[in-house]
């Protein structure tokens, strides 16, 4: 476990001594390096102020500074966390007091013996070993925490508290947006396995660490808690160290996404505000700007500023064409609704309309439809629900955008506002629930049960939301960590075992979604309840 050589320091007033330890083993073949020796204390403390060891040997009786002078001055003020070890002649229990008090590591006799000084090392290498699992705990705790913090900022669920966490752990300053990563089409594609979504949504959040490094923080996954998606927390700061303007900073990024993930990433970037207090409302505004992105072929990346607020201050060409869509829609008349949608496309062809009139058109209708929506439950995402059924009427043959792909979403949303207005039943959901209970460590899919009960995904997605307070996704996630806690307290199986059966083929994300919601790993949750 322990990586690289461990560098030891020798302290000894006597030459031969230190020449004698220095030769008495392999030290390299054991998995440490002597970087230093040093006469006296003094001398040992100078070198410590300027470089780190992770293991000092040394004489407890020395001039000018002793081995327990040395140690004490170490610890008391803040110099070095090494592993210390007291060489004596003497057998003084006092010195041993003295020693613990300074968390001295051992305290052996002179003259050091070979087998003494291999079993020492052998120690010191287990408590690295140790050592090093407890830091990468912590660690992972530290960024899981922060995860969870950062996504109620970007939900605008945060206190104060939330607040202070993320600015002292963040690198931020002003000029701050949200910005969605996402694999074009692949969220929408039930062909794909869950695996599959999650095993390229990894190597995007691989990626992104690489290019950001020190500010891999900046971004987070599954923060819609519905899709693969992940969730970068750009500000002015990035650029400007950089060296790049705003647009050449992200178009850089994205150029390095791909060149090392090899999929089609796009960006969807929100309004800039001020700071990330303010992050929910880009979070929102990118949220409105990829439900658009359902009805045009994307770019790679999209600005809110330049493809959705600026297309609202235009002119409406087809007004009375989309007033009569909107009134076909809203009585569910699905062969009305076809007639009108042709109706629609053949008026923008005859006037020749530009994509950009076009998609201006499209934004009218679409918030004429949340605002619909909006009227019957005010409770509904509703902008996730258009993004939804748009990405879902959106399948292969059918061209993002085309007339074909308008009217399939125009029927599905009639289909979706007629199931609103008839409020459908709780058993509904009661149904979807026990599926979990009994299914839960199969590929379950908020789709697959929709079809089974004949409802609108969307819908049963924001159903399924006002029930349990949480998405589908999440109850699932909650359901399977359950159930894998309590095998952990029951079985002697392995962690890996443990995820299979629950229904995670992804280690690495099982132990982030466990440390999530029980603020420890498995191994260390597995390790309390047994002390317990």
């Amino acid at each position: 476990m322990v990586t690289g050589m461990l560098r030891v320091m020798l302290v000894d007033d006597e030459p031969f001594i230190l020449q004698g330890l220095k030769v008495l083993i392999d030290w390299k073949k054991e998995g440490f390096e002597i970087v230093r020796t040093a006469a006296d204390g003094q001398e040992a403390l100078d070198y410590l102020r300027e470089q780190q060891v992770d293991l000092i040997i040394a004489d407890i009786k020395m001039p000018v500074m002793s081995g327990i002078e040395l140690l004490g001055k170490i610890r008391t003020e803040h110099i070095s966390e090494a592993w210390f070890v007291l060489l004596s002649g003497y057998a003084d229990f006092n010195y041993a007091q003295q020693a613990i008090a300074y968390k001295c590591t051992e305290y052996i006799l002179k003259p050091v013996l070979k087998e003494n000084l291999m079993e020492l090392l052998h120690r010191i290498l287990e408590l690295s070993d140790q050592q090093q699992r407890r830091q990468q705990e912590t660690r992972r705790n530290e960024r899981a925490y922060l995860a969870r913090t950062l996504i109620a900022l970007v939900q605008g669920r945060f206190d104060d508290t939330d607040l202070t966490y993320v600015c002292s752990h963040m690198h931020l300053s002003a000029g701050v947006r949200y910005i969605e990563l996402r694999m074009r089409g692949v969220q929408a594609d039930e062909e794909i396995t869950d695996e599959e979504k999650r095993s390229s949504q990894k190597k995007i959040q691989d990626a992104c660490s690489e290019f950001l490094k020190r500010d891999a923080e900046h971004c987070i996954m599954d923060v819609s808690g519905e899709d693969y998606d992940i969730g970068f927390i750009y500000c002015d700061a990035l650029a400007k160290e950089a060296q790049l303007e705003e647009h050449e900073y992200l178009e850089s990024f994205l150029d390095f996404l791909r060149g090392i993930v090899n999929l089609p990433v796009v960006m969807i970037v929100g309004k800039k505000v001020q700071d990330i207090a303010e992050i929910a409302k880009s979070y929102a505004s990118a949220c409105i700007l990829r439900s658009c992105q359902g009805f045009r072929e994307q770019k790679e990346i999209c600005f809110y500023e330049e493809d959705v607020q600026v297309g609202m201050k235009g002119t409406v060409l087809c007004k009375d064409s989309l007033d009569a869509l909107l009134h076909a829609i809203e009585e569910n008349d699905h062969a009305c609704i076809m007639k009108t949608v042709d109706l629609f496309y053949q008026e923008m062809q005859r006037l020749g309309v530009s994509e950009k009139m076009m998609s201006l058109n499209i934004n009218y209708l679409l918030f004429y439809l949340v605002h619909l929506a909006s009227e019957q439950d005010s409770g509904v995402n509703q902008e996730e629900i258009l993004r939804l059924i748009s990405e879902n009427t959106s399948e292969k043959g059918i061209l993002r955008g085309s007339k074909a792909h308008f009217c399939r979403f125009a029927c599905t949303y009639g289909d979706y506002l007629m199931q609103l207005r008839g409020k459908v039943s709780k058993g509904v959901i009661s149904e979807v629930e026990r599926e979990i209970h009994e299914h839960y460590a199969e590929n379950l899919t908020l789709k697959d049960l929709s079809e089974k009960y004949y409802i609108n995904t969307a819908y049963l997605g924001q159903l399924f939301h006002r029930q349990y307070g949480q998405s589908f996704k999440d109850y699932l996630n909650e359901i399977r960590i359950e159930q894998a806690a309590r095998l952990l307290k029951r079985t002697d199986d392995r962690i890996y075992q443990i995820a299979e059966q629950v229904g995670y083929h992804d280690i690495d994300y099982f132990v982030n979604r466990f440390i999530a919601a029980k603020g420890c790993t498995p191994a260390k949750y597995r390790k309390q309840t047994a002390a317990k």
